[in-house]
């Protein structure tokens, strides 16, 4: 597979999270997905076809109708790629049997897709459902969880030891 065709598939990535999912330009579906487009996303819903993983985008932005994805790296090969995001919301409808508090959420997630002629075919997000639940659970929640940058700092965090061969 050519460099150009594995930067074809990061840019139809880009577009599907920026453009289908946070603008919710659902127009652009056949631009980059295939018609029987199986979807399994972060918070447990598998859909099948474009009307599906519509649907699936519409009810997750009625529950938060700010949601937003945030691409943070990509790594690409052959017909395969993978994102790692950030998922950012604001609760304002029940999810999980847990009534909106208006709270803000943040939690982290990959997105590993998988191409088939030219257009995006399979796609299995993975979030951290149990940061999310967190969260709603616990509107004063601690952002610094979502810190990937750095290990944690506090006196009272378990110290890992040294790995010893």
């Amino acid at each position: 597979m050519s460099e150009q065709q594995i930067e074809a598939n990061r840019l139809l990535v880009n577009r599907f999270y920026h453009e289908f999912w946070n603008e919710m330009d659902f127009e652009i579906a056949e631009e980059i997905v295939t018609p029987d487009i199986t979807f399994h996303g972060a918070l447990g819903t598998q859909t099948k076809g474009i009307d599906g993983l519509t649907t699936y985008v519409k009810q997750l932005h009625d529950v938060f109708p700010d949601f937003r994805n945030s691409v943070e790296d990509m790594v690409a090969e052959e017909q395969k790629v993978a994102a790692c995001l950030t998922y950012h919301g604001t609760h304002e409808g029940e999810i999980f049997g847990v009534e909106p508090a208006g709270q803000p959420v943040q939690y982290v997630g990959v997105g590993i897709f998988i191409f088939r002629a030219d257009l995006i075919s399979h796609i299995w997000e993975l979030g951290d459902r149990l940061s999310l639940l967190q969260q709603l659970n616990e509107p004063m929640h601690d952002d610094s969880i979502l810190d990937m940058d750095s290990p944690p700092t506090g006196e009272d965090d378990p110290i890992i030891p040294e790995w010893e061969e």
